[in-house]
């Protein structure tokens, strides 16, 4: 089977604004509770492209989810991102595949899922550590917000 890889935050040039994305509040339940974080929405091509391209600070419990709307294998690469980030690779059901943690600024290796995801939440490096977030944990609200409701019918 010949999986589609998508790569994502090249080629886009130019800062984008904080404040230019939708934003939502989602959380991610752990072994020590769950954690809440407002992140900025990238759902279209554009905003996948740019991510957070050219980013300089990123407030504790926020970040940017990437939706892709379906499972689809992706790969991400840290090009014009002077941040540090955690990629935490969600699947369609919200549990947490993987996490690719302490993302290396500015540099070209793909980084790349392992299996395919509905979605990738970046956050800042060392974040996932400190609480405790894992593979196998569940994201719940924002993109994944339905699923609650459809596993109580």
């Amino acid at each position: 089977m010949r999986a589609t890889l998508l790569l994502v935050g090249f080629f886009m040039i130019g800062a984008v604004s904080a404040g230019a994305l939708p934003v939502e509040k989602l959380t991610i339940d752990t072994a020590k509770g769950p954690h809440g974080f407002t992140v900025e929405i990238a759902a279209d091509d554009a905003s996948r492209d740019r991510g957070l391209m050219f980013r300089k600070k990123l407030a504790p419990n926020a970040g940017m989810i990437f939706d892709f709307h379906q499972p689809m294998m992706v790969a991400f690469w840290m090009k014009d991102t002077p941040l540090s980030l955690d990629m935490l690779f969600v699947k369609e059901d919200g549990t947490i595949s993987t996490i690719a943690a302490h993302a290396v600024p500015f540099s070209t290796a793909q980084i790349q899922s392992v299996e395919p995801v509905r979605a990738v939440i970046e956050l800042n490096a060392g974040r996932a550590a400190e609480l405790g977030i894992a593979p196998g944990d569940r994201v719940r609200d924002g993109v994944f917000g339905g699923l609650a409701k459809k596993a109580a019918h």
